[in-house]
């Protein structure tokens, strides 16, 4: 097991050194515009994957795909001529699924946003369906009935007292 971090860091160079050659030695005309978003890296330096997104619709998706797939032989020399190190990495290209998560991500917080847009007009012209202040007040009470619900639990205690002998 190599180190987690110099697996890091040929990951980093991995995504570097591919996205170079993508850009000037490889010349499939099946190849769109294709990004280099990231590289990993296995613990053993044995396998590299390489997430790339491609500009366009899913036919250009579709033939960049192959494209990358027929040139994975040369990109793989190429890691392992600027690399240097004894075992190259086999390379695994994958679609990167980032961009249309966000998108979506996107698309839905703008239809919250719409729908707090129709929840603030629906509630420019209302008012409450009860009183504006809709908690009971207590009844002022006089002196006498107070000391009359005083005296009621003193006589409740008694008759409980006089039930029991």
């Amino acid at each position: 097991m190599a180190d987690p971090a110099r697996a890091r860091k040929l990951a980093v160079r991995i995504r570097q050194i591919v996205s170079e050659a993508i850009e000037m030695q490889i010349k499939d005309p099946r190849l769109g515009m294709v990004t280099v978003t990231d590289a990993k890296v296995t613990g053993d330096l044995r396998e590299a994957t390489v997430f790339y997104t491609v500009y366009g619709d899913e036919t250009q998706i579709a033939d960049s795909a192959r494209a990358l797939t027929s040139a994975t032989g040369v990109l793989r020399a190429t890691v392992g001529k600027q690399t240097g190190i004894k075992f190259v990495p086999t390379l695994a290209f994958v679609a990167d699924i980032v961009p249309d998560t966000a998108r979506e991500l996107e698309e839905a917080l703008e239809r919250a946003r719409h729908a707090d847009e129709q929840l603030a007009r629906a509630r420019e012209g209302a008012e409450y369906a009860g009183e504006a202040d809709p908690y009971r007040k207590p009844a002022e009470d006089d002196e006498d009935d107070v000391e009359e619900s005083d005296d009621e639990p003193a006589a409740a205690a008694d008759a409980a007292v006089e039930t029991r002998s």
